[in-house]
């Protein structure tokens, strides 16, 4: 039997636990609701694409579809290339884009896009055979949206032109050859 003389603490009224949204149960409009995901996951697969993230407000879903891929370091080198058989080799260039004394290679400082031109009308910014100064830009290399001045860096004339237009490029891939003899 309960001791009359203490007192009793009365607790707010508890609130039912809401069950588990069902199909049924989403809230029309809501990001949730069973149909939009389903047209969602259409649309991705009609459109070949591998992730779907909505926001609406304080509601949020996000869709991932296709094998998930393991996390690459940002300056992984690239894996080795398998041994060439040594008489598959090409031979040697010769004449002035063979490497001499006076030979210097212009390579790239990051990794980005190459190209040789301001815009795909204008005229390259150098060619074989043109001469150039230490503050000559040579090329532009794209890397994150940002176009970037090649400048020379030396005196000389251009001899080979190492890459093509809008080719990928690594830091250090040689994308000039200068003549600094003359």
């Amino acid at each position: 039997m309960p001791d009359p003389h203490k007192r009793r603490r009365k607790l707010p009224p508890s609130r039912p636990r809401k069950p588990a949204m069902s199909e049924s149960e989403a809230p029309a409009g809501s990001v949730f609701e069973i149909d939009r995901i389903r047209r969602l996951v259409e649309l991705m697969k009609e459109h070949d694409l591998s992730e779907v993230d909505l926001r609406e407000s304080r509601q949020r879903i996000r869709i991932c579809r296709g094998p998930k891929e393991p996390p690459r370091g940002a300056y992984a080198p690239p894996p080795p290339a398998p041994p060439q058989p040594a008489q598959a080799a090409p031979p040697a260039a010769k004449g002035p884009a063979a490497d001499g004394p006076n030979i210097t290679v212009i390579k790239s400082p990051m990794v980005g896009t190459f190209y040789s031109r301001p815009n795909p009308k204008a005229e390259p910014f150098v060619r074989v055979g043109d001469r150039v100064d230490t503050t000559t830009v040579v090329c532009i290399v794209e890397a994150m949206k940002v176009f970037n001045d090649i400048p020379a860096e030396v005196r000389g004339k251009i001899v080979a032109i190492l890459c093509e237009d809008g080719e990928a490029v690594e830091f250090d891939k040689p994308l000039f050859k200068v003549d600094t003899s003359s």
